[in-house]
């Protein structure tokens, strides 16, 4: 679904890019899938796609334990890569694939798509503008939450077929030594939903917290402060409802805030930007784009022009890095 709806349906619409093979276990999906977005060669392993020398960049986007040893294979091949978060599960995990990238000279980028939607991009506008005239004071403070639920999206845009998951993927562990079996699958958690919130406070806050204060749930429901220089960021992290998708970030101000509502991850819309300012509430206008297409758009746009990704994979080891800090924390106190 995420392969199809995020990834292939944006790139296949990008007219600076040709997407030349789809690679699957399941014949019948990548059948499907390649007819669907008009593909015209299948492979049924991701090795035998990376023997196609035509193919010069890939998207990974597969079992989250499989996820590191193909990327690695494919920056080994030379090959540039956008791959789904997270992009390991530990630090140890994350470097050798960074030293990899690093060793071939490739663009490597992690989908934190929201970094690239819109809304977010007004919003850090905004906010430098309010750490330079300071019209609003200093910030004083920050407060994160993502309250998981339904994800958006339309049944339109993905085909599947009725083959069971395949077995066979190479698979890394899915946490550090020292973490326990029992807690591995809320890790697991913690790292694909709540690692995004993470990534956007480190996008608009600074780029290396310290962890202050973490408790961690075994099913990955958390409450972390982050300290950015002196300014707390408290996350409040809530997994597994039916409710609708609430996720957001307000940064505090002497005399007001900025607050970013963000959208359901598959939901194609922007975020919504609201200022408090001297008690007046101001919501920014925003437009119609999403972030999963511009961050396809943004892929291709760093491979022509060999810039460094938004989310690259050198920035986003970091986000790795704190939650393993964050989960050792919770167990060992």
């Amino acid at each position: 679904m995420v392969g199809q709806m995020c990834h292939l349906a944006n790139f296949a619409a990008n007219p600076d890019c040709r997407v030349v093979a789809i690679a699957d276990l399941r014949p019948e999906l990548a059948a499907a899938a390649a007819r669907k977005f008009g593909v015209s060669r299948i492979y049924g392993t991701h090795h035998e796609l990376l023997a196609d020398r035509e193919v010069s960049a890939v998207v990974v986007a597969t079992k989250r334990r499989a996820t590191g040893p193909i990327v690695l294979d494919a920056l080994d091949s030379g090959r540039h890569v956008l791959s789904e978060k997270p992009m390991a599960y530990t630090t140890v995990q994350a470097t050798s694939l960074v030293e990899a990238a690093r060793r071939q000279g490739l663009i490597y980028a992690i989908g934190y798509m929201k970094r690239h939607d819109a809304g977010v991009t007004r919003a850090l506008a905004e906010l430098t503008r309010l750490q330079t005239d300071q019209s609003l004071g200093r910030i004083t403070g920050a407060r994160g939450w993502c309250f998981a639920g339904k994800t958006g999206g339309s049944h339109d845009t993905f085909v599947m077929t009725g083959e069971p998951r395949p077995d066979g993927l190479e698979l890394w562990q899915d946490g550090p030594d020292w973490m326990p079996a029992a807690l591995r699958s809320g890790y697991d958690t913690f790292l694909n939903v709540f690692s995004h919130i993470i990534n956007l406070t480190r996008y608009l806050l600074g780029p290396s917290p310290e962890v202050a204060d973490g408790k961690v749930d075994p099913s990955g429901s958390a409450r972390v402060t982050l300290d950015y220089g002196g300014i707390p960021c408290v996350l409040e992290l809530a997994n597994g409802s039916e409710r609708t998708w609430d996720e957001g970030l307000t940064i505090d101000f002497e005399r007001g805030a900025l607050t970013i509502e963000l959208p359901a991850p598959f939901a194609e819309e922007e975020a919504q930007i609201i200022l408090d300012q001297d008690g007046h509430r101001t919501q920014l206008a925003r437009g119609s784009s999403w972030a999963f297409r511009r961050q396809a758009d943004a892929f291709v746009s760093d491979l022509i022009a060999r810039r460094t990704p938004l989310a690259s994979g050198s920035d986003s080891i970091a986000d790795i890095a704190l939650s393993e800090t964050i989960w050792r924390r919770s167990v060992f106190g």
